[in-house]
């Protein structure tokens, strides 16, 4: 036997898809040499080292190193031996993968990437970890979990495709049921418990209780109309908050916000009595009324029969959006929450709600002092109360109907001042001018002995543009 066949006696024969076993020799930057006993050594490139992008290729392997590598092709064109260590990988971890999955164990491994919509754990391939499925709850920032060890469960599996999808929640769950079942008996409907605020939805806010996540709906948010829970809580908030209903067969728990703090509605009524005035903001104008807020929350309702002393047809003839005013309080029904109010009858005053009381002038009694009321006043309360109407036309007569100025209203005009008993018109007025000319100009003449008459008075005087003697 030539020395050539006893070389070739002492090579190992290789085909593709072989599973080979080889001692590193040489690292460079971008591949690694394997002697696997061939007669040229095996090129492993650097995408073929680790399941994990972008490595280096000294941190996957040492020179000396015996790895498992598979035949990617006995011959490219460059005429190399190239193998692959990461498919090698993937048909051992394969195997192992189906087996768990069959006996429905749990595979753990490190998060070496983050990728759209989850998580990539190398479980000797590369296992896809969705966000949803991360935590019991959604988790929005996953970087934190690179580098990080998680046992999971095995959800589906298709070789073919090369798709492994894990759950780390089953994992959780399955190891804290007992937790939870305790921790849900322990719980008790109507007591208050201390939380933080985990998530924040569209149709509610989620409240970490120390153990378990309930949800609080929007409706339990606030006493107040809620657009969308942001307004009120954020993620990281502490809150205090009252358990509704525990489901255990869903493992559900329904928390309340409002109802660990003050009932508006039960405040606004234990300061607040019928026939008292309080002030207040027109919100919205309706066919039938309008209604006024005179609270954090609190709206009641002025029946258009109670907008003034006069019959009005639409509310936009007494009141306006945004306008302030005061308004009595005629009815008061807690228990459907519905207040009735009065801008006719505040008119008439009363006794002052108490918060207004140190900021207004008050009698004895409590009731609002107004004092002298000044001509806007007076104009303000016309437009108020009035009819709706135009100002009625020079020398038409008031309308019909119009209300008599009432008790304590103002005082006529001082003594000695004529009040007018009509309208002026335009001829008269001019007369009454000239007359008062006419007037002054006698006065003037009989103190200065000036020419009795108008004509005497011109001839004297000379015409403003007539020429002069010296022009």
């Amino acid at each position: 036997m030539s020395f050539e066949d006893a070389i070739a006696g002492t090579m190992v024969e290789v085909e593709d898809g072989q599973m080979v076993n080889g001692t590193v020799v040489k690292i460079d930057k971008d591949e690694v040499l394997l002697d696997i006993g061939y007669k040229s050594e095996g090129v492993i490139p650097s995408r073929e080292l680790s399941i994990r992008n972008d490595v280096d290729p000294s941190e996957v392997v040492g020179i000396g190193e015996v790895i498992e590598a598979l035949v990617l092709t006995k011959e490219d064109k460059e005429g190399r031996l190239v193998l692959s260590k990461k498919r090698a990988q993937y048909e051992r971890a394969w195997g192992d993968i189906e087996a768990k999955k069959e006996a429905d164990e749990v595979v753990s491994g490190p998060v070496i990437e983050v990728v759209k919509g989850g998580l990539i754990v190398d479980i000797g391939l590369r296992g896809f970890l969705p966000a949803s499925l991360v935590e019991l709850r959604r988790v929005r920032d996953l970087a934190p979990y690179i580098g990080t060890q998680v046992h999971a469960k095995i959800i589906e599996l298709d070789k073919n495709r090369n798709n492994v999808v894990l759950s780390r929640r089953a994992y959780l769950e399955e190891n804290q049921k007992e937790t939870r079942d305790q921790f849900l008996n322990n719980l008790k409907v109507g007591e208050v418990r201390e939380g933080t605020v985990s998530s924040v939805v569209s149709f509610g806010a989620f409240v970490d209780l120390g153990g378990m996540d309930g949800l609080i709906h929007v409706s339990e948010l606030s006493w107040k109309h809620v657009d969308h829970p942001g307004s009120v809580v954020t993620v990281g908030d502490p809150v205090k908050v009252q358990v509704l209903d525990v489901d255990f067969s869903r493992e559900r728990i329904s928390l309340s916000l409002k109802a660990t703090q003050q009932d508006p509605w039960q405040e606004f009524a234990e300061g607040h009595q019928v026939g008292q005035l309080v002030y207040g903001r027109v919100t919205k104008l309706v066919q039938f009324g309008a209604f006024v807020q005179v609270g954090d929350g609190i709206e009641g309702l002025v029946h258009i029969s109670e907008m003034s002393a006069h019959h009005v047809d639409s509310p936009e003839q007494v009141v306006t959006p945004g306008e302030e005013l005061w308004v009595k309080i005629i009815d008061l029904d807690l228990a459907r929450r519905r207040i009735s109010l009065s801008i006719k009858q505040a008119a008439e005053g009363g006794e002052l709600a108490a918060e207004y009381r140190e900021h207004f002038e008050i009698d004895a009694a409590g009731n609002y002092v107004q004092g002298e009321a000044s001509a806007e006043a007076e104009a303000a309360w016309s437009e108020y109360y009035g009819d709706g109407s135009e100002k009625p036309a020079d020398g038409e007569a008031a309308a019909e109907g119009e209300a008599a100025p009432a008790e304590g209203d103002a005082a006529p005009a001082a003594e000695g001042e004529a009040a007018a008993e009509a309208p002026v018109t335009e001829g008269e007025a001019v007369e009454q001018v000239v007359e008062a000319a006419d007037a002054e100009v006698a006065a003037n003449v009989e103190a200065e002995g000036a020419p009795a008459s108008e004509e005497a008075a011109a001839d004297e005087a000379p015409a403003p543009d007539a020429p002069t003697d010296e022009a």
